[in-house]
């Protein structure tokens, strides 16, 4: 990283993370904690994928995608 190019890198992170939805970021999170325990073969976990699909923001991203504009997330 450059001189003084951390506090810019960090707050560009800081804007695309608070830019999805905070239902996916949750899952995510939750399930990076989990994984960080588990051997590789156990970590890969489908079942996070689907229960994420099945909440309204995602419908909402794929929606906004095909639409082009930016998701108006509920959560």
């Amino acid at each position: 990283m450059p001189d003084g190019g951390l506090d810019a890198a960090v707050a560009r992170k800081t804007a695309e993370i608070l830019a999805k939805s905070p239902i996916a970021v949750r899952y995510g999170k939750a399930m990076f904690y989990r994984q960080r325990q588990m051997a590789l073969g156990d970590a890969y976990a489908g079942d996070v994928m689907a229960r994420n699909m099945m909440e309204e923001d995602a419908s909402e991203g794929i929606d906004a995608f095909l639409e082009k504009r930016q998701p108006r997330w509920r959560s």
